[in-house]
């Protein structure tokens, strides 16, 4: 028997009951709510459905013979709205056929009427174990993952992920401009992760940090004795990003015999590294971006035209959040989320002063 010594508190998982039944909708709800658990119920498929795209659900029981909408109609429309949350589906007339019917479809699990009350609850703790291992994970791979979301919907966002979402699957070279810190870089990541390339490494290379007599050696490798401090053989990053993206960052700060070597690596497709004779073939995709003007630059004759237009097949240019102040509020909402997250402390609200 449910121990009925069990309270339900806030942080109870919350499990919808779905059953055109009076009599077993009332018990089932009866079994759970002296386990602890919050419940909601719902007589048929089509109240279902609404109180559970209405309300956050840990799991669902949901019988399959009902009026208006079945449980196999309404399996399927429920895990179009929200796929991870468990489903176990409960039936009177239960045949082998309708078990695997409704496991295909999606469901966690089939049980059969009248339900085995250990059964019952041991399937419904490892649903709830399963849904919360899914959400854990989802967690985790989004702590660990280096492409965040590019928040905003303003007319200029929008636009850049369409660019984006046309240009990615293609090998055409992208240009990325704007200021400092508006995220060029996160869309050189986007860019890499919708190409064909996304399987292979994304190398980033910001060409301001390195030092102009070493920048050549960190983009096409050298060999040892090559010059004073080249202890050993050195694999550039051409080499590195060889089949995937290499993210070349403030390459307006390049030097110029750099962006000779540069340019002839895009023509030919081939790499020399410092201190060699041999050419090294390889097969890379180049995204650039500057925070500078390199139309300017290059009538101040400290970049190269030819390696402009070859840089610049496609232009992406990000602008700063004066160009974009509707974003704010999102942007806001999503540092709030994250570290909410982070810290695992209920998500905070920004109040608008008055």
């Amino acid at each position: 028997m449910p121990n009925r010594n069990k309270t339900t508190n806030d942080n109870a998982s919350l499990i919808l009951v779905i059953d055109d039944e009076v009599s077993i909708r009332k018990t089932l709800i009866e079994i759970l709510s002296f386990e602890g658990y919050k419940t909601l119920e719902a007589a048929d498929g089509e109240q279902g459905l609404k109180i559970f795209s209405e309300n956050k659900c840990d799991a669902v029981l949901c019988d399959i013979k009902m009026p208006k909408m079945d449980g196999m109609e309404f399996l399927s429309k429920a895990l179009e709205i929200h796929p991870d949350i468990p489903i176990i589906m409960i039936s009177g007339h239960g045949t082998i056929e309708t078990a695997v019917e409704a496991v295909k479809t999606g469901a966690y699990d089939f049980i059969s009427k009248p339900p085995d009350l250990n059964r019952l609850l041991i399937t419904i703790k490892n649903a709830l174990d399963k849904g919360t291992l899914v959400t854990e994970t989802k967690v985790l791979k989004k702590r660990i993952s280096k492409v965040q979301d590019i928040v905003g919907d303003s007319e200029p966002i929008l636009k850049i992920k369409e660019t984006i979402d046309k240009v990615a699957p293609t090998e055409a070279r992208v240009l990325v401009t704007g200021e400092n810190g508006v995220g060029k870089e996160l869309v050189a990541r986007w860019l890499h992760e919708k190409s064909t390339r996304n399987n292979s490494p994304l190398v980033e290379v910001n060409c301001a940090a390195i030092p102009t007599e070493l920048i050549e050696s960190e983009l096409f490798g050298h060999e040892k004795g090559s010059f004073t401090s080249a202890v050993k053989q050195r694999i550039g990053k051409f080499e590195q990003a060889n089949g995937g993206t290499l993210f070349l960052d403030e390459i307006g700060d390049m030097s110029l015999s750099a962006q000779a070597k540069v340019l002839r690596a895009l023509q030919e497709g081939k790499i020399t590294r410092v201190g060699a004779d041999k050419d090294i073939n390889v097969d890379v995709r180049v995204i650039a971006a500057t925070n500078k003007d390199l139309l300017q630059e290059v009538e101040q004759k400290n970049f190269r035209l030819d390696l402009y237009h070859r840089l610049s097949v496609i232009l992406i240019h990000v602008p700063s959040l004066n160009e974009r102040r509707d974003d704010i509020p999102h942007l806001i909402d999503t540092f709030l989320e994250s570290i909410c997250t982070d810290y695992g402390i209920a998500k905070k609200e920004l109040m608008p002063t008055p």
